[in-house]
């Protein structure tokens, strides 16, 4: 039996094993041509008698873009959400920190949601939860031993004390089955990138709904046991499977295996003559670990650098996932202390983040790390999608300095933790779905992993590319039916304690000043008869050098001079959001005639 910490009145939550029997399927039925067959599943048991309701699948976030994941499904009234991620900004985002999902759908049914259900604890699925969960009454939670510690420590960075209002449900086994309403939820194991990945089931009166998150296939596991979703076929029917869809444009036949992986990090390390500079992410504990004991056998020193980075291997020594042996992990301060040659540093920044460590060691600004010829500097680590350029100048940089730089290009010192085209066509197989959704990925990725359905067997009808907001309804007799209408998705910006204040007006406005600058001209006005009194003021920033641009600001004054007298008449009234609209248009225009720029020119009127 599970049972939440703390009960709520307005969420009752009745937790049970339970056994559902898979639905009986006529003879010759193969899940991947359902719509040819004419299948028509039963109800489930358990909920003949709930009344005519639909199941409906709505993606908040996840179906555009990577990052920022979240899906709600919905039975009558009952919703359960899996996940709350975040969405790092684009370029032509200055200054935003981050971006959440939109939940605005959500609003007065927040007694209705069971629970939310959380995959794993990278960012892009847990970030948005201190926002989220505190906007929507902090309804249960559900996740993995990790999963939940690294929620409730970005609960506490976020607000003190804000973990203690957490209703934890938590995943002790796969076997776990819990009911939310009018929903069964179960879980199956998965591989990714962090440890205490979980895969989800949902069943419901229409449909079967299975999820695995993000996840891949290694097909030489350290456990030594491959890792097969075939029991998860015998679900009843109608099944619908979500699946992360991005690696559908990865053709390559295999992945780099963790034993391979881990092979070519021990040689590196093994054979080093300099230091040895580890960069990956802090959710690779599991790697963290196996390079902390490695280093131990050989007797050299493991100093861990980035905030997140010594943050998760804390957590996972508390959780018991991981050994530190006291002699083999130093601090960064002590670095100095021991040979080049018996040193690995584990740090954050393979991303080009700028102020990581990794960028910081590159730029010469780290107070203990200096990189030097003979060391030997590893991204153990993949390229996110969209930090590309940041990622090559990273790596250019480290090539002037040192000249032994290895990444996945070269030598296998990264296994990824997610799917590749193969590994979609083989869970495709071996789960036989009624319907498929691919999530997780932009939408040229989504289109091509349906290709991948259909390579396989799939009907073309059975395939659905979602986007966010849409609203897929299943029916009490498992047929699906996708709605004109989307709910509201539109992008929720965090701007240092700014949450949902900057729209897109204000986006704009930033990319205009980024782009071509500023221009305010400051106009002094005689109260009485309206006109320019003394020469107008003019502050440029980001748009031209003023000491080398006189001609053109003395040529600005007197137009703006004559803007305001025709604007003023000669009786000496004025409107002034209407003298502001003329100087605004007309400077503008007439900057953009002699640059070819169009500064953002804001007027500004004191009357004396």
């Amino acid at each position: 039996m599970i049972q939440t910490t703390t009960p709520r009145r307005s969420v009752k939550l009745r937790v049970r094993n339970y056994n559902t029997k898979p639905v009986q399927k006529r003879r010759g039925y193969s899940g991947v041509n359902r719509a040819k067959r004419g299948f028509q599943p039963k109800a489930i048991n358990e909920y003949q008698n709930r009344g005519e309701n639909t199941l409906k699948i709505i993606p908040l976030g996840g179906q555009e873009e990577v990052g920022r994941n979240m899906t709600i499904f919905e039975y009558g009234k009952d919703i359960v959400i899996l996940d709350m991620g975040m969405q790092f900004p684009e370029e032509d985002m200055p200054g935003i920190d981050y971006i959440i999902p939109n939940i605005a759908y959500l609003q007065g049914k927040e007694k209705n949601i069971r629970a939310v259900v959380f995959s794993h604890g990278h960012l892009d699925h847990i970030g948005a939860a201190p926002i989220l969960l505190d906007k929507l009454n902090y309804p249960p939670i559900i996740g993995r031993d990790l999963t939940i510690a690294l929620i409730k420590k970005r609960l506490e960075d976020y607000a003190k004390d804000s973990a203690k209002r957490l209703e934890i449900i938590p995943i002790k086994s796969v076997q776990d089955k819990i009911r939310l309403g009018n929903f069964n939820l179960s879980f199956f194991d998965v591989e990714h990138s962090i440890m205490d990945a979980v895969g989800v089931i949902l069943q419901t009166p229409s449909a079967t709904v299975l999820h695995p998150g993000d996840w891949t296939m290694d097909k030489d596991p350290i456990s030594g046991q491959v890792l097969s979703y075939e029991h998860l076929s015998r679900l009843p029917s109608p099944k619908i499977l979500m699946l992360e869809g991005l690696g559908a444009i990865d053709t390559r036949p295999n992945h780099t295996t963790e034993k391979e992986m881990y092979a070519s990090l021990e040689k590196l390390i093994r054979v080093a003559t300099g230091k040895v500079i580890i960069g990956t992410f802090s959710s690779q504990i599991r790697r963290v670990g196996h390079i902390l004991e490695y280093a131990r056998t050989i007797g050299k020193k493991v100093a861990l650098d980035g905030f997140s980075m010594k943050m998760n291997v804390e957590i996972a020594k508390e959780l018991g996932y991981i050994k530190i042996d006291r002699d083999t992990l130093i601090t960064v301060n002590d670095l100095h202390k021991y040979p080049d040659n018996k040193i690995i540093v584990i740090c954050t920044g393979a991303q080009g983040e700028g102020n990581a460590v990794l960028s910081r060691i590159v730029a010469g600004d780290h107070r203990s790390i200096k990189v030097r010829k003979q060391d030997t500097i590893i991204f153990s680590s993949s390229v996110i999608p969209g930090n590309e350029r940041t990622i090559q100048r990273l790596k250019d940089n480290l090539y002037r300095q040192c000249d032994n730089v290895i990444h996945s290009d070269i030598m296998d010192v990264h296994t990824s933790g997610h799917c590749n085209a193969q590994n979609i066509k083989e869970i495709i197989q071996q789960i036989k779905p009624d319907f498929f959704l691919p999530t997780y990925a932009n939408h040229y990725m989504l289109k091509e992993a349906g290709k991948l359905a259909m390579g396989v067997g799939m009907h073309k009808a059975n395939v659905f590319i979602l986007d966010n907001g849409s609203v897929l309804e299943i029916s009490k007799q498992g047929e699906p039916k996708l709605h004109a209408e989307k709910v509201p998705t539109s992008y929720v910006f965090v701007d240092g304690l700014g949450i949902g204040d900057i729209g897109q007006v204000v986006l704009r406005d930033r990319q205009a000043m980024a782009q071509d600058g500023m221009f305010v001209v400051i106009v002094t006005l005689d109260k009485q008869t309206g006109q320019v009194r003394n020469s107008p003021d003019i502050i440029s920033r980001g748009f031209i050098y003023m000491r080398e641009s006189k001609e053109l600001l003395y040529q600005v004054r007197q137009k703006v001079k004559d803007i305001v007298h025709r604007a003023t008449g000669s009786k000496g009234q004025f409107d002034e959001d209407y003298v502001k609209d003329q100087i605004r248009d007309k400077i503008g225009q007439f900057l953009y005639t002699k640059t070819e720029r169009r500064p953002m020119v804001l007027p500004v009127l004191i009357e004396v």
